[in-house]
């Protein structure tokens, strides 16, 4: 797992430094980066960052583990660490250009994290095609305390994959992150350089072809001949 800002390279001029005196470290479990809970936004620790580096290590503790975890979904653990050190160390030497109106900064992340993850598109169609071939009942017995919406969405999987093998690339970078990452209409738009009307119309059109190509049920519901069990 990636834990430690010292991932990226050494000599980076990032390094973890815990008395450097920024607030806000720590994981993050909520997307809420405002200053209504007493901490700074993302846009601040980033413009602190600017004139002491060792704040940008706050940047990472908060969104460290939802890009590894993005990045595994797209790509498998193989690479996921790697996409993850990378999205940071390339943040860090972009955050001059950062545009501070945005207090959140997990959509900036998620674009650097997208474009490098563009390198390794043969390994992604690799993972996709290998949870393509994942049976969908191959589940654990014990859910234990997880949700019938995530035992549903793995159950989904398979399909999942066949859908998005047959996306454009751009559709399919849109819906990973309405649907994968959760973010906004805003938020992804802003991660992938479109305006908000564009991601809507685009959403549109996705939704519309990804129902049609699961056949317009819920394929967790299937029975082996391809029945549906509960209408």
């Amino acid at each position: 797992m990636v834990t430690e800002w010292t991932m990226p390279p050494r000599g980076s001029g990032v390094r973890r430094n815990p008395e450097s005196g920024c607030t806000g470290t720590g994981p993050a479990e909520s997307s809420d980066t405002g200053p209504s809970d007493g901490k700074p936004s993302d846009a601040e620790l980033i413009e602190r960052s600017r004139r002491e580096p060792d704040c940008f290590a706050s940047i990472f503790d908060r969104h460290a583990g939802e890009i590894l975890r993005y990045a595994h979904a797209r790509l498998g653990p193989d690479l996921a660490e790697d996409i993850t050190a990378e999205t940071f160390l390339a943040a860090f030497r972009r955050r001059d250009h950062y545009d501070l109106a945005w207090a959140d900064a997990r959509p900036w992340l998620y674009g650097i994290a997208i474009r490098l993850i563009g390198k390794h598109r043969r390994s992604e169609a690799r993972y996709r095609r290998m949870l393509q071939a994942v049976p969908a009942e191959r589940l654990d017995g014990d859910f234990g305390d997880r949700s019938a919406d995530r035992v549903t969405a793995q159950q989904l999987r398979p399909r999942l994959a066949e859908v998005l093998n047959g996306l454009r690339a751009q559709d399919r970078e849109l819906l990973l992150l309405i649907a994968w990452a959760g973010l906004s209409y805003e938020e992804a738009a802003q991660a992938l350089g479109l305006t908000t009307a564009a991601v809507r119309s685009r959403l549109n059109r996705i939704r519309t072809r990804t129902r049609r190509a699961l056949g317009g049920d819920n394929p967790a519901n299937r029975t082996d001949d391809g029945e549906t069990t509960d209408g």
